[in-house]
């Protein structure tokens, strides 16, 4: 009932205009996925990230290498 992980909706992500990165919190050490906008600079959150099989399934979703995501505080 309670650890059931929702299926998460694939929303769209288009490389040209947007970049994939992990926002972390210098306090807690929080994670979050998501996208920064190339031009506004706006970060639309996607998931938290936990573990390692988050980043993994983060990246599965939109068809990226955890290489290719950057990070920001």
């Amino acid at each position: 009932m309670f650890n059931k992980k929702k299926a998460l909706p694939k929303l769209s992500y288009d490389s040209s205009r947007q970049r994939p990165v992990i926002k972390s919190s210098i306090c807690t050490g929080e994670r979050v996925a998501g996208f920064v906008d190339k031009e506004s600079g706006k970060f639309e959150d996607i998931m938290l990230i936990r573990n390692e099989e988050d980043m993994q399934r983060f990246c599965g979703l939109y068809g990226l290498k955890a290489e290719d995501v950057g990070k920001i505080w």
